[in-house]
């Protein structure tokens, strides 16, 4: 004979609390991403010369899959400030991405918030495993993006991935072929190279940084 005990209603409302949470996280990671066509609907600034912006940050940073790169221009295109590292093993989410890149500018080059029109434009170039098609990270980086310069008073500009198959600024069909992920950096030229910037209290999740 076999005998059993129902659970108790304290575990039923444990269990049902917990199932709510999970799904009130994975409702909230999937409201922090944006689509490529609500990117492209943004009106996000095009770059005039994507290929130079990439070869000089993929020459400076010498990205790897998981790396993040991003930088500052100003108006006339030319980097002021830039900053790599490294993306945590963890699950895709916009609000994670934006603390980690709005870290980053706080590090790298004073805020604009005291402009009544931003002058200044953060791009992020992003390498990763995969081919060039968008994915929900991408989705997440680019909420991420767009959030982290409203906070540092930034315009958000172009996102980039980086892989195997080249470059790509997603929502405005350009890219090349190199770089890629795998490729050699290129030398470019630059008058007034930023020197490198690294520690802080960051520093554990900091591979390398560099700054204007």
């Amino acid at each position: 004979m076999t005998f059993g005990f129902p659970p108790s209603a304290a575990a039923s409302m444990s269990e049902s609390s917990t199932s709510a949470e999970m799904s009130a996280d994975s409702a909230n990671g999937l409201a922090r991403m944006l689509e490529p066509a609500e990117w492209s609907a943004a009106g996000i600034p095009l770059l005039r010369n994507p290929r130079e912006v990439v070869s000089g940050l993929h020459a400076r940073h010498r990205p790897t899959p998981a790396t993040a790169v991003v930088a500052v221009l100003d108006p006339e295109e030319r980097l002021r400030a830039s900053a790599s590292f490294t993306r945590r093993p963890s699950a895709a989410d916009g609000w994670v991405f934006r603390n980690a890149l709005l870290a980053q500018l706080r590090r790298v080059i004073p805020h604009d918030l005291r402009r009544r029109t931003p002058v200044r434009t953060a791009v992020l170039l992003y390498c990763r495993d995969g081919d060039a098609r968008w994915t929900q990270e991408d989705g997440a980086w680019m909420w991420g993006l767009r959030d982290a310069c409203t906070l540092h008073g930034l315009r958000c500009g172009a996102y980039i991935t980086l892989t195997r198959d080249g470059w790509q600024v997603l929502g405005e069909n350009r890219g090349g072929r190199r770089p890629s992920s795998g490729s050699s950096p290129e030398a470019f030229a630059e008058t007034d190279p930023p020197p490198p910037r690294t520690g802080g209290a960051a520093s554990d999740v900091l591979r390398r940084a560099a700054a204007r």
